[in-house]
């Protein structure tokens, strides 16, 4: 299948027949893509689709098997600082140090990444009350809630004003009031800043509400990518969910524990690179 035709001049992120092996196992499948700058795109899957590989490629965790990948005009492989400086993540699991208070998290965040000090505090305050979370800045993570977490990782990923905000299943695990509260943060990110939201989830009506664009992904392979009403179109569907069904053949499943543990073992390799 012809590989479709790109402006790299016109997008933040560039994907070409990007491959991901692990021995045997295909958990990304030649797969080709763009996000226009400023643009909220969503890769709609179930768990195991490939979602999670891909972002991991893109942030520079993960070294591709093959293909080509163009970051904010940066490869993630040959200049990952550049890259890395472009851009926010949340990944599913947390990652902040319990150890320490919901302050010197983002100090210390701000700190790798080179903001200078004056620059740092004002935008640690900002994005704490951001965030709701400045009445809680001296207390420790381990006290935190997930609900909690999530937010203050939704500020330590934005504290070098990325460019591209990178979202893996933001909303795993969070009750609806954190869950919408959480998004409205980022939307209103997206349309005061300008700034590139990329997010992976398996909630169809998140996908629907929040992105400009979709592309669903199964087996390792983008089956179709539109907008949600081209989409529906598309397939004659009345709804997003009988859509992903006529396009997949399957309903969202759940993700088999052998390709996590590969990608996990391979994030491991790669994560401190």
């Amino acid at each position: 299948m012809p590989i479709p035709k790109m402006d790299d001049k016109e997008k933040i992120i560039s994907v070409r027949n990007l491959v991901k092996k692990f021995k045997s196992f295909t958990a990304v499948d030649n797969i080709s893509f763009s996000v226009d700058k400023g643009e909220v795109f969503a890769f709609l899957g179930p768990n195991g689709a490939g979602k999670t590989t891909t972002i991991r490629m893109l942030t520079t965790m993960l070294k591709p098997t093959s293909g080509n990948v163009s970051l904010n005009g940066f490869d993630p492989i040959k200049q990952q600082h550049q890259a890395r400086s472009s851009f926010g993540i949340v990944f599913q699991d947390f990652s902040l140090d319990n150890e320490l208070t919901a302050l010197e998290n983002l100090k210390f965040h701000s700190a790798l990444y080179g903001v200078p000090k004056r620059l740092s505090e004002e935008r640690i305050e900002f994005l704490l009350k951001l965030v709701d979370l400045w009445d809680k800045r001296n207390n420790f993570i381990k006290t935190f809630s997930g609900g909690m977490k999530r937010r203050l990782e939704i500020a330590r990923g934005l504290i070098h004003h990325p460019k591209i905000l990178f979202l893996d299943e933001p909303t795993l695990g969070l009750d609806p009031q954190t869950r919408n509260k959480m998004w409205d943060y980022i939307i209103n990110l997206n349309k005061n800043e300008g700034m590139t939201v990329f997010f992976t989830t398996h909630y169809m009506h998140e996908a629907e509400a929040y992105a400009d664009r979709i592309a669903i992904i199964d087996h390792g392979k983008i089956i179709s990518m539109g907008t949600s009403t081209k989409l529906k179109k598309q397939t004659k569907s009345k709804s997003l969910e009988e859509a992903f069904l006529n396009l997949t053949g399957h309903e969202i499943r759940d993700e088999s524990g052998g390709a996590i543990d590969k990608i996990r073992a391979s994030a491991k390799t790669w994560g401190n690179r």
